[in-house]
C-alpha cells in the first residue's frame, strides 16, 4: 500500500496480490525489553543485498529510541562475513541479539542462538523458525505459514480469478517463545507476558 502498488488490501486491482506483513519490530523489541529490561545495546544482523532487510533496518532505527536502545549493525553478506560476526559478539558485549529474515540468518540460526546463549544474551528474530532452532523469540509469523498461503493463492489463479481481485491476506503474528533458551538465560517470563504467548518450544 505505502508503495502505491496496490489499491487496498480487499481489492488491490492491477496484476497483483499476495501476502502483506506488518511493521512488526516495534512490538518485537517490546517484547524483549518487556523479558529483558536492562538491555541497553542490541546487536542487528541484516544482509544489505536483501530488499527485505532494508524494511527490517528503517523499522528499528525508527523504533529503537523508544526503548533507549543502542543499535550496532552487523553487515552478513554471506555465511562467511556472519562467522566473523558471531566470533566478535563476545568483544562487542551487545545486550541482545536480533537478526532480519534472510536465507544467510537463518542457514545458521542454531549456531546464532548458541553463540549468543554462551556470552548469555537473549535474541530476538521475525519467524518461528529461529526459535525452533534456539533463538529466544519471534514475533511474526513462520514460512510454513507464508507457503500455505502462497499455495491457495496459486489454486485460485490456475482456476482463473484475476490477481487484482484476490484480497492481499495480512499475515496473523504469533509470540513463539523457547523455553530451553529462556532457562538458559536465567530468565523468567512475567505473567503479563505469558498469557500472550501462542507457542512455546
Amino acid at each position: 500500500m505505502k508503495a502505491g502498488l496496490a489499491v487496498s488490501l480487499s481489492r488491490p486491482g492491477g496484476n497483483l496480490t499476495g501476502i502483506a506483513s506488518e511493521e512488526l519490530w516495534e512490538k518485537r523489541l517490546a517484547v524483549l525489553k518487556e523479558l529483558a529490561p536492562k538491555i541497553s545495546k542490541i546487536a542487528v544482523l541484516w544482509n544489505p543485498a536483501n530488499p527485505g532487510n532494508g524494511a527490517c533496518r528503517s523499522e528499528i532505527i525508527a523504533a529503537a529510541p523508544r526503548f533507549k536502545l543502542d543499535v550496532r549493525w552487523v553487515e552478513i553478506a554471506d555465511l562467511p562475513a556472519l562467522d566473523r560476526a558471531l566470533i566478535t559478539l563476545s568483544t562487542d558485549s551487545p545486550d541482545a541479539l536480533a537478526a532480519c529474515w534472510d536465507i544467510v540468518s537463518m542457514a545458521k540460526a542454531e549456531t546464532i542462538a548458541r553463540s549468543a546463549l554462551k556470552i548469555g544474551i537473549p535474541t530476538l528474530a521475525p519467524l518461528s523458525e529461529y526459535v525452533r532452532a534456539g533463538v529466544l523469540l519471534s514475533f511474526g509469523t513462520s514460512l510454513s505459514a507464508q507457503r500455505r498461503s502462497a499455495a491457495r493463492y496459486i489454486s485460485k489463479l490456475l482456476q482463473g480469478t484475476l490477481p487484482g481481485d484476490l484480497a492481499i491476506e495480512n499475515s496473523q503474528p504469533k509470540l513463539v517463545i523457547n523455553a530451553e533458551t529462556l532457562q538458559g538465560l536465567g530468565l523468567t517470563a512475567p505473567v503479563s507476558l505469558q498469557v500472550r504467548v501462542d507457542e512455546v518450544y
